[in-house]
């Protein structure tokens, strides 16, 4: 069993488990936003440390904190970073729209232990402070806004890179079926022949369409607010911190990452991430498209389309022997469900930025990364789980094309629409 230690802030005291490096206003976080079970994502956190460690150098530097403290702070920093203190990190995606208690989380956590590194004890407030050195220079304002940029940004890469290995998939697949002769569906109705392998190159154009539109929002990813501290103004920071601190973030992550062009705007809205939120929701979009295309074409295998079979991955049943689902799309369409959630949570949060600062932070990127997240997995699984493995059955694709009434539209050119439509009424009746 473990004890309690009593810290104050300024509202009174507070009891603390003694085996932890939180302080007094992670621990009232705690208390008062136990609503979903749903942590911060962990991407986030890192972003934060990230920042926390070059800001410690970015000071020592500008001669605002001593060599002793920047070093404690930069090493506590760093083992967040390494993932040593997860646990560390309870607060709620739900909780003060600025994000506040996330900051004051990470200052907290990375005091202590920088205070411990210093031989100090646990939950000390002294030699290192985390208001006064932790968050020297800074703002929760300012930090959260560019942490979510930073882990969306890095995260948003991750997914373009998923979505072109899936669309080297498809083009592999488009070359391979190419000349598998099927049936074209249009309002899922018999309509022309067309191959197999013009269906997929579809699918290939239409991701890397989607990701394109997910690379062309980046750039206002990498514009950080940074330097704003309250309300944009920049109260508390030295004219240099924002700039060093940035470059630095930029070299360590090799982005463009930059000084935001106006520093109230970076406060007050969230737009950069509602547009890219959009372009995830495309992908999504383009994802549920393909993954129910496989269902219908895989479907069967006697008594639906079968012009296509899925790698068998699991049991699908029960209670009905040697049966099989297509387990991979039905995955990727609720995922994709999830993400055009996930959006209009975004949009919604975009909305909310009243006067100097948008109130609605910590939800926006925990759903932003979500999004990231699941897309990413669910885009990689596709690929490799699903497409590599898909198979036609070209004599069943033939034997569809070769029944369907649409051939009958060959005809229309050399002897009139009606003519052809009355040839193709009589195939139906005389099968």
């Amino acid at each position: 069993m473990h004890g309690e230690r009593i810290e104050r802030d300024g509202l009174g005291e507070v009891r603390i488990p003694d085996d932890v490096h939180w302080g007094p206003q992670t621990q009232r976080a705690v208390e008062n936003f136990a609503i979903s079970g749903q942590r911060m994502p962990m991407a986030l956190i890192v972003a934060i440390a990230h920042i926390k460690r070059h800001a410690a150098e970015v000071n020592a530097e500008l001669g605002l904190l001593d060599a002793e403290r920047a070093r404690a702070i930069a090493a506590a920093a760093g083992e967040v970073v390494a993932g040593e203190w997860d646990a560390q990190f309870p607060v709620d995606v739900f909780q003060t729209g600025s994000g506040t208690s996330t900051n004051m989380n990470v200052n907290e956590v990375v005091a202590s232990r920088a205070n411990q590194i210093l031989g100090h004890p646990r939950g000390s407030r002294e030699p290192v402070h985390p208001n006064d050195h932790v968050n020297l220079g800074q703002s929760s304002n300012d930090v959260i806004p560019t942490a979510i940029h930073l882990a969306v940004r890095q995260s948003a890469a991750a997914l373009c890179a998923a979505s072109d290995g899936l669309r080297g998939r498809l083009l592999a697949k488009q070359a391979e079926l190419a000349g598998v002769v099927k049936l074209a569906r249009t309002h899922l109705q018999d309509a022309v022949p067309m191959t197999l392998g013009q269906e997929f190159s579809g699918y290939a154009t239409q991701i890397a369409k989607a990701r394109g539109r997910i690379a062309a929002t980046l750039p206002d990813l990498e514009e950080l607010a940074l330097g704003a501290t309250a309300a944009g103004t920049g109260l508390g920071a030295h004219p240099d911190f924002a700039a060093a601190v940035i470059a630095r973030l930029a070299a360590e992550t090799n982005l463009p990452l930059r000084p935001a062009e106006n520093r109230f705007e970076a406060l007050a809205a969230r737009d950069a991430l509602v547009a890219t939120s959009a372009a995830l929701c495309g992908l999504a979009g383009a994802l549920m498209k393909i993954a129910e295309d496989l269902r219908l074409l895989s479907s069967g295998p006697r008594g639906g389309l079968g012009e296509i079979a899925l790698p068998a991955l699991q049991p699908g049943s029960s209670i009905m022997p040697g049966k099989v689902n297509p387990v991979i799309p039905e995955m990727v369409i609720q995922v994709a469900a999830q993400v055009m959630g996930h959006h209009q949570a975004i949009a919604i949060g975009g909305q909310h930025g009243p006067l100097e600062l948008n109130m609605m932070m910590p939800m926006i990127g925990a759903n932003a990364l979500g999004a990231c997240g699941i897309l990413t997995a669910a885009t990689r699984a596709l690929a490799d789980r699903c497409i590599a493995g898909l198979t036609a059955d070209a004599q069943r694709c033939r034997a569809l094309a070769e029944r369907s009434l649409a051939l009958a539209t060959a005809l229309a050119p050399r002897i009139g629409y009606d003519r052809a439509t009355r040839i193709a009424q009589r195939t139906l009746q005389e099968d």
